[in-house]
């Protein structure tokens, strides 16, 4: 396009005059808009310029055009070819020949639902979800609603955000109004961030749980839809594949409930007014296994960075839950703002990590361990913590160096070696503002902050109004009394039991559907999960620390074994429900709290036992083998007796026991155990 004379020639000119030092390109840019002005003004009082002037100030543009080209790096030939290529797409001949509309315009003549109808689009940026491409390995994609759909295309290809993204589908089906399409929006919007193949661009403004007239019925649809789209390539795995994802379970954009929706707006609100006012400030978010604490804490991160890092509001639905909270003054009071999700378990952490570095804007180094709270070099602005309860008070550690970690911190942030300060503490003095997210029923071991500490907290905040309960169950499928039921029959306290039922046996709930079935042999509830699993994924056996892990030191052993039935431990502590061996293992409770499962098969083992006689609940020390679970605390002078231990175990397999969606299935190794949850969980027989 551009010969290599003319090039040296304008080369040569530039560096005998020494203009170079002039030739920024704000100032070259400048120099093409004022030599297109004087090409124009020859045009000013007729459309017949003069010849000879016209040339020279297109001479003018050309030669200011070129030098912009040289100083940037780019080649004119290639741009001018590649951004006739995407012109091309834009304006196809079949629709463009002879007509000089603009290109939203032409869409809107090829159907009309293009410019007036309520419908869903999907753009990408063309890559293959193997994304060869693309440096950070997957594809960017963007899904949006609208009633003016080439409207909003004009106005993403205008967004610097988004000008990358060169594939446009949308859906348009004549029955669906607004609110099917906002909801048809949300779930491909969750699906296409649990796939794992994508880096979603949409912003987190106030996806939730929607109903409207005939939701069941449109929602089938929706799996039609899908499978359109994966045919099309926009998908490669398929709906269950997606849903049995941690991506997915532990999205940003999954909808929320109506009470988790209210505890975010009210939490969100004070924040700002506490940001404004300089003001220190802590929250509590409290609620039973299910509700969907972790995914509220996740969500609340990305809302408040996509409020953080918004350029353009040209995208956002004023109908949106949060949607008032994207604003200048907003924005400027979350600048510079340090964000910290802490999460005591080790396998749910890098669950969350993995989430976090699909999603953009969200970071891997925001999810945290106490210890890199307290070992940071600054305060943090805002901390969530994730399973407040699971934090530590001073104990022996898992090794000698955190150990030494911990009374280091401590030092260190209260001037001596404080036996008394927890991790909590730790979490208050490096932030100035506190999300606690809690379950005090979740403690698992002595090591946990103490009931009595959780219970200052809860107290503290009910105090400020800054105390949020979460209701509805959204794991499991039987419902919150379900959760009651089973923290019920498992409670060792007899003064928990009416004064007219303490003679036992507790009475029996029927929760329909939810396949609840009590096992009498071990090796037929193995079959059962074997059988779920194939049906519908993501279906594991679990069992309380009961049994020596002898596989940790040699692969070949088995460590459970319950008569003819062999079983090994889990072989990874990360991630183990998607791991490639965990069928034919079995879970403990540092795997696989905080997770989902379709169907759980539990293992009870002899720790836990039931005498028929005295009709009590007790425990077995030698046959626990956790042994930061039973062990003394020396620092703090406390010894745990059986009743302490006891409530312990009960809690943990409560916890087990609350993982399954579909189903929950129980063995217990303890025959007066087995007699007595006879009468309350039906017989698989």
């Amino acid at each position: 396009m551009v010969s290599q004379t003319v090039h040296d020639a304008l080369a040569a000119f530039v560096a005998e005059r020494d203009w170079a030092q002039f030739h920024t390109p704000e100032n070259l840019a400048k120099s093409i808009s004022i030599e297109a002005g004087e090409l124009l003004e020859c045009f000013q009082w007729s459309a017949g310029a003069e010849p000879q002037r016209v040339r020279e100030e297109l001479a003018d543009v050309l030669t200011y055009c070129l030098l912009l080209a040289d100083r940037i790096g780019a080649d004119p030939e290639q741009i001018v070819l590649e951004k006739l290529e995407a012109t091309r797409k834009k304006y196809p001949v079949d629709k463009a020949r002879g007509n000089s509309r603009k290109y939203d315009e032409l869409w809107k003549l090829h159907d009309e639902k293009h410019g007036n109808w309520p419908v869903v689009y999907v753009l990408d940026d063309g890559h293959a979800t193997t994304a060869r491409g693309n440096p950070n390995g997957l594809r960017d994609i963007y899904v949006g609603e609208s009633l003016n759909a080439a409207g909003r295309m004009r106005q993403h290809l205008e967004t610097p955000a988004k000008q990358h993204l060169k594939n446009v589908r949308v859906l348009i089906d004549e029955r669906f109004n607004k609110s099917v399409c906002l909801d048809l929006e949300s779930y491909l919007i969750k699906m296409l961030a649990g796939e794992g193949a994508n880096r979603v661009l949409n912003r987190n403004n106030g996806i939730t749980e929607a109903k409207y007239y005939q939701r069941e019925l449109y929602r089938e649809t929706f799996r039609n839809i899908f499978q359109q789209l994966k045919r099309d390539g926009v998908f490669t795995r398929s709906i269950p594949e997606i849903e049995n994802s941690d991506l997915f379970k532990l999205s940003p954009f999954k909808a929320l409930t109506e009470d988790q929706a209210a505890s975010v707006d009210e939490i969100v609100k004070g924040l700002f007014i506490d940001l404004e006012r300089g003001a220190n400030s802590m929250a509590v978010i409290q609620g039973d296994p299910g509700t969907g604490k972790t995914v509220v804490a996740i969500y609340m991160i990305k809302l408040l960075v996509d409020i953080q890092t918004f350029t353009s509001l040209e995208d956002l639905d004023s109908d949106s839950r949060f949607s008032e909270f994207f604003t200048e003054t907003n924005q400027r009071l979350l600048q510079n703002l340090r964000i910290g999700l802490v999460v005591p378990q080790q396998s749910l952490r890098e669950s969350i990590k993995k989430v976090f570095r699909k999603t953009p804007g969200l970071k891997p180094s925001m999810v945290m361990t106490p210890f890199d709270v307290g070992e940071a070099d600054q305060v943090f602005d805002l901390l969530l913590v994730d399973e407040t309860h699971r934090l530590n008070q001073r104990a022996n550690q898992s090794s000698a160096r955190l150990n030494t970690k911990f009374a280091t911190i401590t030092r260190e942030l209260f001037g001596s070696n404080d036996t008394s300060k927890t991790q909590l503490d730790w979490m208050r003095t490096k932030s100035r503002h506190q999300i606690f997210f809690l379950d005090a029923a979740q403690s698992v071991r002595p090591a946990d902050l103490p009931s009595e500490l959780l219970s200052e907290l809860i107290a503290d905040t009910r105090a400020s109004g800054r105390y949020f309960q979460l209701r509805t169950q959204m794991r499991v499928q039987a419902g919150s009394d379900f959760i009651s039921y089973v923290r019920w029959i498992l409670d060792p306290r007899p003064s928990s039991l009416p004064a007219a039922k303490q003679d036992f046996p507790r009475a029996r709930h029927d929760f329909g559907e939810y396949d609840f079935r009590l096992f009498d042999s071990v090796a037929q509830m193995q079959g059962q999960i074997f059988r779920r699993e194939a049906e519908v994924g993501l279906s594991r056996m679990v069992a309380g620390y009961a049994w020596e892990w002898k596989s940790k030191r040699d692969r070949s052993a088995f460590d459970i074994e319950i008569g003819q039935t062999r079983l090994r431990w889990n072989s990874t502590p990360t991630d183990w429900i998607a791991s490639s061996n965990a069928l034919e293992e079995v879970g403990s409770i540092h795997t696989v709290q905080g997770y989902d499962l379709n169907y759980v098969g539990v293992i009870i083992g002899p720790d836990l036992r039931f005498d028929p006689e005295r009709r009590r609940f007790s425990i077995d020390r030698n046959s626990y083998f956790d042994k930061k679970g039973k062990e003394n605390n020396p620092a703090l002078g406390k010894s745990y007796t059986d009743d302490d231990l006891l409530q312990y175990i009960t809690q943990i397999y409560a916890v087990l026991m609350t993982r399954g969606i579909r189903g929950t299935y129980v063995y217990a190794c303890d025959p007066g155990l087995r007699g007595y949850l006879e009468g309350l969980i039906p017989s698989s027989s």
